[in-house]
């Protein structure tokens, strides 16, 4: 079964002006970069015919603005619509009741119209583009059939709507007699039939064929190798009662054609898919056999809204009434596999409430549920083959109106599109069916209800008559209680039990409700505005508080799911509003169930974008005092993913893409690919997988609070893990990958389930591995080490890798030991031996009982970053009766009747160890676990100690990626030593998805060509490698480096090739903090060795900065001001540096200074004055900087009284401020507020 889509290459429009000259035209969305040139083509006549208009303030409520540009990129014509009214002619919720009061006979609904605020183009091309511009926006928009226009009556503008420059496109609507229209306004309407007509569709014949090839030859090639070269043919030919064929013609001329077959192989669907919400594509019958919801739990049950499961009731095939809002998706958990799906199939998930996710889980039927039997007939035909000429193809859905005609006794409609085609027009209005996570069919089915064909789609406010229908609609949902609630609290008293206004609308066709919605004014505009990246859709001048809204709920039938946007469209017109935000907080939320307004899940998330969270600045409130920001902005408050959508996004389209991509683990590499992807706001991955051992991390709190068993990376932490709410758009394998068949390309995992990929993404990383003893006596030094323990691994030998062993190791120590007296040989060689015995200490295990055997280490650099850490935290090591046991090899250990390790003993220099053992720690042997390795060596990947890749991440297979500390560069490269592990993972994620999202991203610009032999040198990474952990004594620790290969301290401090250090306090007394910079005055490494916590967030953004930055650090270093480093950052002054848009603050400088550069030598007096670029260049960027952050940065004085200072004596340059000045030691560069 394959369905084919092929489209014509689209051309570009050529439009005439009045003097005859042509001019070669592309529409666009329009931008924000248009604005100029949108303002330099308003004239007199464009405030007659629209008023004064804003520009900028009008394109961020326009639902659709559309740009005309020439082969130059210059703006030709622009035109901007929206849903209601130009010139507040009647308010924008009653302008339908309102058009029907005065125009008789019209067919205008809000899900059909779309009004003209401005249209403006150069005077001698506006015929031809408004023309253009308005055929787009029927093009765009396949439901638009009407387009209006109120202008002005003639008397008030001095000649006739026929002389507009619009007047070939429009045509009047006249006034019913006696309204005050009459006389007001002149009403102008383009009806769809005159720019893109709907098409006619009817039975294809043997004539058609000519036509159809013009269609059908630029894919002739493709074509003949699938079907054969009479395929077109045999389709036509085979016209029967199982199989059909139609074509839609424009002015008799065949311009599409489409192939219909009622034979489906239903039980094949029903086996790869879920197909419950469409009754399994078969008929009612008496003898199915269900799934029946389980009644969710509200009350009573004190984790029932986390582990309630639902299953909704199918769709039924014979009428509208029993076609519920209920989601497609079941929870499933099956010996190795958890899976969660993007893709919903209705407003409401049922069946895992606490998700937060847009996310249900993939089929399986594991854990003992039945598995639904249909006995009815097949209800469905399906679309073979689809072809059809690009300028027509968002006319597609014109073909299932006779469709449905020629099998009436048919109620659905499938379509089986391969992973790889891109998402076409018709297919944005079936339902995607949630694929199995198992399913090797390899295509995605897309289903269509006839009565998707209805137009009767009206949203209306909430009343107490829709109660009924309402508790209807969502009573197989999880949260029912809550949205039926909050719908009856909206009618009876418009306000929530806070006192919170509360807004409920209702969709309806044919007087049934079929979705329902509930929203409440957004609050916590400051806090988003200062924790998401959300102005990267909107800008906040252009909004009133009172316009911003919150969705709480969205409810809506499967059936009208491409009306979802529609929906959004009118709650935001019928509501007032300008934008909605609908936030996911992760699963461990306790109570959130509870409140009044609790969020429901929604399939509303794919015409959301997801808000990218912002790094926040580590603010030291007791030092800045009343200097501090607002509790708004400060605060510290549940972390949440941010969803958001606008009037000028909700009705624009992502791009879908279905490519099957898998992501083999859960790694700092791994989850920032993902998060990538993810934060594309412009497309949407419906597939993507990832195959782990303990699931995503972040979810579980509880084993985060013990990860400080090993040394942080400060990628990511649970807050970073919560803002993403990668559990809305991945799916999740649980378990370990134990092949690859490259050739059917699909992957095992835990031996038993297969998931197939079109692309996959290798990113488990190195992993302490059980260390086989040598098995040599204990007097001899063997050469056999390090080696892989290959037998069962003892129940008390712990590997600790992820926050998920942690939290199990912790739970046995606190069952096992806790009260003993039992030995903990902690065994190793890394940093994280040093975090395992100080977690262990404050676990409440006395020191006495803990070994610390150091193995021998690969190089000569020690695990800490100064030698002297070493000897703090070996005496901390002493004073709390920990035994320290250095250069020892594991040789023997010995197992006890409950196959637990008893004792161990170790080779050593000296003479030999051997402890009695009731728990052994092993941190001495990393590597890439056994069964990956087994896997990969055996797919015949090119393995080389790691998997080899080349700069762009590829293996020895197109379809395999890999990257991170698995991986090593090819000899090729020469370069053995340098390997993914010298990077910043979060850099190297970035990069891979950065790499790989060229294959799926239509706006990717196509980057410059690359000189020539760049393919052979390593890709230059710039981010820092963090460390970070705390030792024992409870030493707070943090290494920033620079990425690469580490220096060896006794070189990196020699001043003459490596720049120069700075240090303060002591580690022995907890107040160690040393900087060191590179010959080019640029922090390069930052290590913090404290007994009091500190922000490593802030610090982690001095790196790279140069030291005049830092208030000229060294000038006052050298001067003796400078006592303490963590102080000295906590002043004041630094804080603009945390902020997250100081970057773009530096790129601006540095693009004004460079732009300043005098490009021939000037004389020698313009050539002083050339030395200080002008002031006034670099103050108004800062102040405006300033000025815009002025929520973050309130210490810094208000930019309303900066003035440029006389430099003191003895300065390199001007600075800005009131008091800004060298002496003193805490001076700022800019100014701190007063107090």
């Amino acid at each position: 079964m394959f369905s084919l889509v092929l489209s014509a290459a689209c051309g570009m429009a050529t439009v005439t002006s009045w003097r005859g000259n042509t001019e070669v035209v592309t529409a666009r969305r329009t931008e924000s970069h248009d604005v100029p040139g949108i303002i330099s083509l308003l004239s007199p006549v464009t405030e007659d015919l629209y008023g004064r208009i804003d520009v900028t303030y009008l394109l961020e409520l326009s639902n659709l603005a559309l740009t005309l540009c020439n082969e130059k990129n210059e703006v030709i014509a622009h035109a901007a619509f929206l849903d209601y009214p130009n010139w507040n002619i009647t308010d924008q919720a009653e302008w339908e009741p309102f058009l029907h009061e005065n125009y008789a006979n019209n067919k205008c609904t809000p899900l059909n119209t779309l009004f003209v605020h401005l249209f403006v183009a150069k005077e001698e091309y506006a015929a031809g583009c408004s023309q253009e511009i308005v055929r787009r926006a029927f093009i765009l928009l396949p439901e638009l059939q009407f387009i209006l226009l109120f202008i002005p009556p003639e008397e008030r503008l001095g000649f006739s709507h026929s002389e507009l420059d619009m007047g070939n496109v429009f045509e009047r609507m006249m006034a019913v007699p006696g309204s005050p229209m009459e006389r007001g306004f002149t009403l102008l309407a383009c009806p769809r039939h005159r720019c893109h007509p709907q098409l006619y569709v009817r039975q294809a014949r043997m004539e058609d064929y000519d036509d159809l090839m013009l269609i059908w030859t630029p894919q002739s090639e493709t074509l003949k190798e699938t079907y054969g070269e009479y395929f077109l043919v045999d389709l036509i030919e085979r016209e029967g009662e199982e199989n059909q064929a139609a074509v839609c013609e424009v002015d008799g001329i065949a311009v599409g054609f489409m192939s219909l077959c009622s034979h489906v192989d239903v039980s094949l669907f029903q086996e790869c898919f879920d197909l419950g919400p469409f009754h399994g594509l078969c008929k009612p019958h008496p003898e199915d056999i269900l799934k029946m919801p389980r009644k969710p739990t509200f009350q009573g049950d004190k984790n029932g809204s986390k582990q309630t499961s639902q299953k909704p009731q199918p769709v039924s095939c014979q009428n509208l009434e029993h076609v519920p809002g209920a989601d497609a998706a079941a929870v499933q958990k099956g010996g190795a596999v958890t899976a969660s799906q993007t893709e919903l199939l209705v407003g409401d998930i049922g069946n895992t409430g606490s998700k937060g996710s847009a996310a249900p889980p993939l089929k399986t039927d594991e854990e003992g549920d039945l598995c639904p039997m249909y006995r009815g007939a097949s209800n469905v035909f399906r679309i073979r083959l689809l072809c059809i000429d690009e300028k027509y193809e968002t006319r597609s859905l014109d073909f299932l109106h006779y469709a449905f005609n020629v099998f009436p006794d048919r109620d659905l409609c499938v379509i089986l599109v391969p992973h790889h085609v891109p998402e076409f027009p018709l297919i944005r209005s079936f339902v995607r069916a949630v694929p199995s996570c198992t399913s090797r069919l390899g295509r995605e089915l897309y289903v269509f209800h006839r009565a998707g064909l209805l137009t009767s789609f009206n949203v209306r406010k909430a009343a107490t008559s829709d109660l009924e229908g309402v508790k209807m609609l969502v009573e197989t949902l999880s949260l029912n209680e809550s949205i039926w609630n909050d719908t009856k609290i909206f009618t009876e008293a418009r306000r929530d039990p806070d006192g919170m206004p509360v807004q409920a609308f209702v969709a309806e066709v044919l007087d049934q409700i079929v979705g329902v919605s509930v929203t409440r004014d957004e609050m916590d505009i400051e806090y988003i505005r200062s924790h998401y990246n959300i102005e990267d859709f909107i800008h906040f001048n252009n909004h009133q508080q009172e316009e911003c809204g919150h969705l709480c709920h969205f409810v809506l039938n499967p059936v009208f799911r491409h009306y979802t946007k529609y929906f959004l469209k009118e709650i935001l017109r019928l509501g007032h509003k300008t934008y909605l935000n609908y936030p996911i907080y992760p699963e461990y939320v306790e109570d959130k169930f509870h409140h009044p307004c609790a969020h429901s899940l929604t399939s509303a998330l794919h015409y959301m974008v997801p808000v990218r969270p912002r790094r926040q600045i580590v603010y030291p409130l007791q030092e800045l005092g009343v200097n501090a920001p607002s509790e708004q902005v400060s605060k510290d408050q549940l972390k949440y993913s941010l969803n958001h959508t606008n009037r000028k996004l909700v009705l624009e389209s992502k791009v879908c893409i279905n490519t099957r991509i898998v992501v083999v683990g859960a790694s700092d590499v791994g989850i920032s690919f993902l998060e990538t992807l993810v934060f594309r706001p412009c497309l949407k991955f419906n597939n993507l997988t990832l195959i782990s051992i303990h699931g995503l991390p972040g979810e579980d709190p509880q084993s985060s609070k013990y990860r400080r068993f090993l040394i942080n990376s400060h990628c990511f932490n649970d807050e970073d893990y919560a803002q993403m709410s990668l559990c809305s758009w991945v799916n999740v394998v649980v378990g370990k990958m134990t092949g690859i068949n490259r050739s059917a390309k699909y992957v095992v995992v835990s031996k038993e389930k297969k998931v197939p990929y079109d692309y996959l993404v290798l990113c488990m990383g190195q992993s302490y591995q059980a260390l086989a003893p040598t098995g040599a006596d204990t007097s001899e030094v063997t050469s056999q080490w390090p080696q892989r323990y290959m037998e069962k691994v003892p129940s008390n030998h712990f590997t600790l890798n992820d926050a998920q062993d942690c939290l199990e190791a912790a739970r046995w120590l606190e069952e096992n030991l806790i009260s003993s007296r039992g030995n903990i040989i902690v065994y190793g060689n890394t940093i994280d031996i040093y975090t395992t015995v100080e977690t262990l200490l404050s676990l409440g295990i006395d020191g006495s009982c803990i070994h610390l055997v150091q193995a021998p280490r690969s190089s000569a650099s020690p695990c800490l970053a100064d030698a002297t850490l070493e000897r703090t935290v070996g005496e901390a090591l002493s004073e709390a009766g920990v035994a320290v046991h250095p250069d020892s090899v594991l040789a023997q250990w010995g197992q006890g009747d409950h196959g637990c390790i008893a004792w161990a003993a170790f080779t050593t220099a000296a003479k030999p160890l051997h402890l009695q053992c009731s728990a052994f720690f092993s941190f001495a042997y990393r590597t890439l676990d056994y069964e990956t390795f087994k896997a990969i060596n055996d797919a015949c990947l090119d393995f080389d100690g790691r998997v080899v890749i080349d700069a762009k991440f590829h293996t020895n297979d197109a379809s395999i990626r890999a990257a991170g500390p698995l991986t090593k560069f090819s000899r090729r490269y020469f370069r053995d030593e340098l390997t993914h592990s010298n990077f910043n993972s979060k850099e190297i994620g970035f990069e891979l998805a950065a790499s790989m999202l060229s294959l799926f991203d239509p706006t990717t610009q196509p980057s410059s060509e690359p000189p020539e032999g760049s393919d052979r040198l390593i890709p230059t990474y710039r981010w820092c490698k963090v460390q970070g952990g705390v030792l024992p004594g409870g030493y707070n620790y943090l290494h920033i480096s620079k990425p690469g290969i580490p220096v060896p301290l006794d070189v990196e401090h020699d001043p003459c090739d490596h720049g120069m250090e700075i240090v303060t306090g002591e580690a022995g007394h907890g107040n160690y903090f040393r900087m060191h910079f590179s010959r080019y005055n640029m922090v390069d490494s930052i290590t913090c060795f404290s007994k009091d916590p500190f922000p490593v967030s802030n610090y982690i953004c001095l790196y790279g900065q140069h030291e005049r930055l830092l208030n000229d650090l060294y000038y006052r270093w050298k001067a003796g001001q400078l006592t303490d480093l963590y102080s000295y950052f906590r002043e004041p002054w630094s804080m603009a540096i945390y902020h997250d848009r100081f970057i773009d603050l530096q790129k601006e400088l540095r693009q004004t200074l460079l732009s300043e550069q005098v490009p021939r030598e000037p004389p020698a007096a313009e050539q002083r004055s050339a030395q200080k670029p002008g002031r006034v260049s670099l103050r108004e960027p800062v102040l405006c900087y300033l000025r815009h952050h002025r929520a973050h940065l309130p210490m810094y004085a208000p930019t309303d009284i900066y003035r440029p200072l006389p430099a003191p004596a003895g300065s390199q340059g001007p600075k800005l401020g009131r008091v800004g000045h060298r002496s003193g030691s805490g001076s700022p560069t800019l100014a701190q507020g007063p107090s």
